[in-house]
């Protein structure tokens, strides 16, 4: 029930890089859900990765594994998560298999998985997996790889981008899944971005901080923050222009600006597949005092359960709007300040409702499958947008009827 999310495009190939899928039988019958990415001998790979205490065995290894690599791991059917010692042990021991088949060495290899929480992986099938996926790679792959990765999602996610640095084409091409336990906090959605660019490990982790507090620090469907959150920025240098070092530098700008072409993208997409979603709204906050307040009252009215079953009724009951904005945390918020918007139809003004408001017209924005719900606090000069989905009634049957 994805809003308006365009079917995958044709993904570009990036220098130095090839994905090999498999079907694993790890819990998907008739689908591929191994997906194995082989890097370029001088790759180099930043992440971030999630905050949730319960963090998933995968995602350990792959913190300590980041730098210089050749090759991802990733698994769909089972997170490995709330698996305790023998998860750590599986994780690491599928990155000795595949630094075998490959001749490196399992540090040089990132695991990651997606599904199920609390269940062990089947290493024998995962081995398999891991044999056939090698086989069958190549450059072409990137289609076949955002699908072998997803779980709930009703379809793959993937964007791709080209741009110049220093008068050389430079190719950018990212895949993404997640549809639900979606509130990105980073640093269950996984998101891998390659560029044939040239820059360092250092350089790599800046930058995948960066496009994520652009995209995937900007989207929430459910405000959970999955145990496998993991967001993985990779290198090849294939392309000749001096390698960039300097995240202050002009170069380091156009890589990070060209780049988040495609991370805006896969965000926007996690968030019109969300699960259940019939709505894709845009919550923007203006004239805070700061960015990070401008969020927090966004966020708050986001991840109200109240506001999301009302913009599935297409019911604008502004009320419920006033009291995410009310408990957003904001403790010297003025009310009698505020203005509320959907689209542009006013419907609060100075704390109260606007005298030219018209329900019908406001009714006439939430039947549309997109629009957009505007705060201005009066209270200085800073803005801030989050994407987010309604709650349907099969938003609480998809996750209901999860494991059966």
């Amino acid at each position: 029930m994805a809003v308006n999310l365009p079917p995958i495009p044709n993904l570009l190939p990036v220098a130095g890089f090839e994905w090999g899928t498999a079907a694993a039988g790890i819990r998907y019958v008739g689908r591929d859900d191994i997906a194995v990415l082989v890097c370029s001998p001088d790759s180099v790979a930043g992440g971030v990765y999630t905050q949730n205490r319960f963090k998933a065995a995968p995602v350990i290894v792959a913190q300590e594994n980041e730098g210089n690599v050749r090759a991802l791991l990733v698994n769909s059917g089972n997170a490995n998560a709330a698996t305790g010692k023998r998860g750590l042990r599986d994780a690491k021991r599928s990155c000795q298999q595949v630094a075998t088949q490959l001749g490196c060495q399992a540090d040089e290899v990132l695991p990651f998985s997606t599904g199920v929480i609390g269940e062990f992986l089947p290493m024998d099938k995962l081995q398999l997996g891991i044999e056939k996926g090698l086989q069958n790679r190549s450059q072409d792959s990137w289609v076949a790889a955002a699908r072998a990765i997803m779980t709930t999602d009703t379809q793959p996610k993937g964007y791709s981008h080209t741009f110049d640095i220093r008068g050389q084409k430079v190719t950018t091409t990212g895949i993404a899944k997640g549809s639900g336990m979606i509130r990105p906090d980073m640093a269950t959605m996984l998101a891998f971005q390659a560029t044939d660019a040239r820059f360092s490990g250092a350089v790599a982790k800046q930058l995948a901080q960066d496009l994520t507090e652009v995209s995937f620090n900007r989207i929430t469907v459910d405000g959970d923050t999955s145990t496998n959150d993991a967001f993985v920025v990779l290198g090849s240098g294939m392309v000749d222009h001096e390698r960039i070092e300097d995240p202050t530098s002009s170069d380091y700008r156009l890589l990070r600006d060209g780049m988040a072409e495609v991370t805006t993208k896969l965000a926007e997409y996690l968030v019109r597949d969300a699960e259940g979603a019939t709505k894709f709204v845009t919550i923007q906050v203006n004239q805070g005092r700061s960015e990070r307040e401008c969020l927090q009252v966004a966020y708050t009215i986001a991840h109200s359960p109240l506001v999301k079953t009302a913009l599935f009724a297409g019911d604008p009951n502004w009320g419920r709007f006033c009291m995410a904005i009310g408990r957003a945390g904001i403790s010297d918020l003025n009310p009698d300040l505020v203005s509320l918007y959907l689209d542009d139809v006013q419907i609060a003004r100075e704390g109260l409702v606007a005298e030219t408001y018209s329900e019908a017209l406001a009714a006439q924005v939430m039947a549309q499958d997109e629009f957009l719900v505007k705060v201005n606090l009066a209270r200085g000069e800073a803005s801030a947008s989050v994407l987010t989905s309604d709650f349907s009634y099969d938003y609480v049957k998809i996750n209901a009827e999860y494991r059966t």
